[in-house]
């Protein structure tokens, strides 16, 4: 299929539906398939004008990106009050009414078809953006956590009869990522402790021994929590400085309901390298 230029009606809609912050929009865009990097303006014309860029490049497949730049917000509800229900499912009718006026539809799992045509009878095209081969584990990194939220979709919403999994807990996550690195790296080592700082040691989440590297997840769990995300990871960073096998940590905080009030300041505070006595380590910080 040909780039379908997408209507600027249809790029406003979207644009101003979509929820969270700069940095969770430009992850879900990426992760999507829009090429970027992301343009520069405010969180109310940012996102219109990257998906217009997205229907009018020609090594783009648009409603491609677009039905996975959807799929998350138009099939899963919110699990906030009636209030907030109320407003994504008034939002949601705006998207299909747009798409319907300009002879597209929308079906769940991320498919955006023009009107009559089934997806059945629609085949992926060859041409499709998509990331390409990781070179490094830092680009494998960046498309497997970018993409854990498209990952635990089908997941979530399985087929009727099967049992749908739940990603509440950090656990929960973990095993998820644990499971899409194994193809990938031989050398896993979950859970192993660093060694003692100011009289305790921790449990690191993932030490992938050959790269000297630590994957640290957490996951916000309410807004009180959400306040102390910064001071857990600063202790964290002391703790893997000690450990010999750790030159960088990857911190990954995953924030389903947007409670963090500040991510791009969390990120530019603790990203970059740190040198103590102890040690130096550098850090990488990623707000899903």
């Amino acid at each position: 299929m040909a780039n379908v230029r997408l209507s600027k009606s249809i790029c406003a809609v979207v644009g101003s539906v979509l929820p969270g912050s700069h940095t969770t929009l430009e992850s879900l865009f990426l992760s999507s398939g829009a090429p970027g990097p992301p343009p520069n303006g405010s969180h109310a014309t940012k996102w219109k004008d990257w998906l217009f860029r997205v229907g009018n490049d020609p090594n783009v497949d648009s409603l491609t990106v677009l039905g996975n730049i959807l799929e998350e917000f138009m099939d899963i509800l919110p699990s906030g009050d009636s209030e907030e229900i109320q407003k994504r499912e008034k939002n949601r009718e705006r998207v299909v009414k747009v798409l319907e006026e300009n002879g597209l539809r929308y079906f769940r799992f991320g498919r955006v078809l023009p009107t009559g045509q089934a997806p059945e009878a629609y085949s992926m095209p060859s041409s499709t953006h998509a990331p390409a081969k990781p070179t490094s584990v830092d680009e494998l990194l960046l498309v497997l956590l970018k993409g854990l939220r498209r990952a635990m979709h089908p997941l979530t919403h399985r087929r009727k009869g099967a049992v749908a999994l739940s990603f509440s807990t950090e656990y929960d996550i973990q095993d998820l990522l644990h499971a899409l690195l194994r193809p990938w790296v031989a050398d896993i080592r979950p859970e192993e402790f660093t060694p003692s700082y100011a009289g305790s040691s921790t449990r690191m989440d993932f030490l992938l021994p050959a790269h000297k590297l630590v994957l640290e997840l957490k996951i916000v769990r309410d807004g009180n929590h959400a306040k102390k995300i910064g001071d857990e990871l600063i202790i964290d960073i002391d703790h893997y400085r000690r450990h010999p096998d750790c030159d960088t940590l990857w911190c990954v905080v995953f924030d389903p309901e947007h409670l963090l009030q500040n991510a791009e300041g969390l990120t530019k505070d603790l990203e970059g390298s740190r040198t103590t006595k102890d040690g130096t380590i550098n850090v990488k910080l990623l707000v899903l």
